[in-house]
């Protein structure tokens, strides 16, 4: 692999996940957890609202960023902090996916039984 620079590349957002969280081990044992969040706000563009909507994978490596996508149920709000990378290292792929550095489940009063 060669040296990057470093620069500027960290998002944090909020929405609900989609589905429930899924979890495996990768060949090293590494556990990782996987889920899709879906996001929709109200945001001012140029002085004129807009409503922004997206629906962006999330990766979630190691333990206990897997272990809290995998309590994750349909609908549960959550807030997720990481990097933005390609979905995989094939050339002229770019589909985007979030690395979880931080996952923040939210009010989850509704979802407790």
């Amino acid at each position: 692999m060669s040296a990057v620079a470093p620069a500027e590349n960290w998002l944090t957002i909020a929405g609900q996940a989609v589905g429930a969280g899924e979890v495996r081990a990768s060949p090293a044992g590494v556990l990782i957890g996987r889920f899709l969040l879906d996001h929709h706000s109200g945001q001012i563009e140029a002085g004129f609202p807009r409503e922004a909507r997206c629906r962006i994978p999330v990766i979630a490596c190691g333990e206990s960023l897997a272990d809290a996508a995998r309590r994750l149920l349909p609908g549960m709000p959550v807030r997720v902090q990481g990097f933005v990378s390609r979905a995989n290292s094939r050339e002229g792929e770019y589909r985007l996916v979030l690395h979880a550095a931080h996952i923040d489940i939210l009010n989850t009063e509704s979802f407790e039984d």
